[in-house]
């Protein structure tokens, strides 16, 4: 079992390697073709804007996801992302109900400061976030410090960032632009709905 990586409120597992090269080739290569990505509206201070990634929710008949003014009726899962999410429930040990997939296409592609704490997902929630394709920074610092420290972590192609406890309620995070070239990246985020 990974160590614990934050040093106070909550926990962050990162499980490297969670996924062969093999198995995350392949999930990649059929997420990214399979998935009908989609490009939403996102209301930041009452202003309408492109998000700056694409995204897809999937999950058990019934579910749906609502964040930042956006609504999504989940999909029922494919194939693939029942396999997916059979093995990140075995490794996790803990069983989800839906998944919101980003496809980040370039280095301009992003998700600001935010926390995953949507009421629906209760108040200690527990996330399952797989990465597959280019490695990009995920950041972590304390939730209202603007000039708080950052923590910087690399999600490579097949690991599983385990997020849960108290993490969502003292933690920000983000996965910032880079000027970088860098290829894209699929992010599937596991959650239980629980309302």
């Amino acid at each position: 079992m990974p160590q614990n990586l934050l040093p106070f409120g909550g926990e962050m597992l990162l499980f490297e390697n969670c996924f062969t090269k093999e198995e995350s080739d392949y999930y990649y290569d059929t997420l990214l073709h399979e998935i009908p990505w989609k490009l939403d509206k996102i209301v930041v201070f009452g202003k309408t804007y492109d998000q700056p990634r694409l995204t897809a929710l999937y999950g058990d008949a019934g579910t749906h996801y609502a964040y930042s003014g956006i609504e999504m009726p989940a999909t029922l899962w494919t194939d693939t992302l029942k396999r997916i999410k059979e093995k990140v429930e075995t490794v996790t040990g803990t069983t989800y109900n839906i998944a919101l997939l980003n496809l980040y296409r370039n280095g301009s592609d992003k998700v600001g400061w935010h926390r995953d704490n949507e009421k629906g997902m209760g108040i200690h929630p527990t996330i399952a976030s797989v990465s597959l394709g280019a490695t990009r920074k995920f950041q972590i610092k304390k939730f209202k410090e603007e000039k708080g420290k950052l923590l910087t972590f690399n999600l490579e192609h097949g690991s599983v960032l385990l997020m849960k406890g108290d993490m969502q309620n003292v933690w920000s995070h983000q996965v910032p632009k880079t000027s970088k070239p860098v290829d894209a990246r699929i992010n599937i985020t596991f959650r239980k709905i629980i309302k």
